[in-house]
């Protein structure tokens, strides 16, 4: 049984498009097979959150883009997010003390079945396991593109999840891997990277794979003008309601391209007979260990300022990568 003060906890809502306020909520008590976890870091992951905010998720869409903690509805008022970091308080005595990562919206302390409190690894610092989720798309996006040994691949769009796809590709053997973004100011976090940085008419053409996260027709259209012959060509981006301009016409068919996409919701068919979500996980978890993955938090605020923050973040088309939510009791511990 919680105490009088810990079994109360704010949460950040979305209650209008643009708009969110912290609410305080109380706590269910847990079950024999439920942890009580109180939050560390939350990650905001600038895309999809982005979306979400300002009410631009497609009706159509609404359930399977459900986040698994979330509470209520879009297009609001509703709790939304995926990447919460906490020490675990209360419940399985196994677990006692140990850090998670949880899929779990902006939230001080929260209740969660301790089969989706995931345990994050000695070498894996708290602050950065909020990149956990836009690890285990990025992971997620590599297998869908086949990358392989000696690949020439190229990423369009240095966002957080093309920065992370295009460090797992540099980390297959012989890959030649380019980064391409319009912004000259990702060169940096290419570098950080260890990741060779490319405008988008300085990057190298008849490339094997191209993957496309920019979020924007015209990274799309850059991206099918370096694919080479039957290449394929992965769209990671997400649009939400809007309208994509897609140019198949020119040498798209003369080319022979194939065009996929590749969406985190759904293992590649070729590792479901072996894989799981949470073995996925547990290794994009594994694969945070690299101090170069700081590089991809691009701010920190407290999580009281998050009904002033957020609107900021969401605002920013190219700036952000990952924004993280630091929570009082992060302030608290050296975790």
């Amino acid at each position: 049984m919680l105490d009088a003060m810990s079994d109360l906890a704010r949460a950040f809502w979305t209650v209008a498009p643009g708009r969110g306020e912290l609410r305080e909520e109380t706590l269910a008590a847990p079950g024999p097979d439920d942890v009580v976890v109180e939050a560390l870091y939350s990650g905001i992951s600038r895309g999809t959150e982005s979306t979400v905010f300002h009410g631009r998720v497609p009706p159509e869409e609404y359930q399977r883009m459900r986040a698994p903690f979330q509470a209520g509805d879009f297009p609001g008022p509703l709790k939304y997010g995926y990447a919460s970091v906490g020490r675990v308080v209360a419940g399985a005595a196994a677990l006692q003390g140990q850090t998670v990562f949880t899929l779990f919206p902006h939230q001080t302390r929260y209740v969660v079945p301790r089969s989706m409190a995931h345990a994050v690894p000695g070498t894996v610092p708290a602050a950065r396991a909020v990149l956990a989720a836009n690890m285990e798309t990025a992971l997620n996006g590599t297998w869908d593109a086949g990358v392989a040994a000696g690949d020439r691949v190229t990423i369009v769009g240095a966002g957080t999840i093309g920065c992370l796809v295009a460090w797992l590709c540099s980390r297959v053997p012989g890959c030649d891997v380019e980064l391409v973004d319009v912004a000259s100011a990702r060169e940096a976090t290419a570098a950080a990277l260890g990741v060779p940085f490319r405008r988008i008419d300085e990057a190298s053409r008849d490339r094997d794979i191209v993957l496309h996260a920019s979020g924007t027709s015209e990274g799309l259209e850059g991206a099918l003008g370096l694919a080479g012959f039957e290449a394929r060509v992965v769209e990671l981006s997400w649009y939400g309601d809007r309208s994509v301009h897609a140019p198949l016409g020119k040498a798209f068919h003369a080319q022979r391209l194939t065009l996929v996409s590749s969406q985190v919701g759904h293992l590649p068919a070729h590792k479901r007979a072996r894989w799981t979500h949470a073995r996925r996980l547990a290794k994009a978890l594994e694969l945070l260990a690299d101090p170069a993955l700081d590089a991809m938090i691009t701010g920190e605020s407290a999580f009281a300022d998050l009904p002033r923050v957020m609107p900021v973040v969401a605002g920013d088309a190219g700036g952000t990568l990952t924004h993280r939510v630091r929570y009082p009791a992060a302030d608290a511990s050296p975790a």
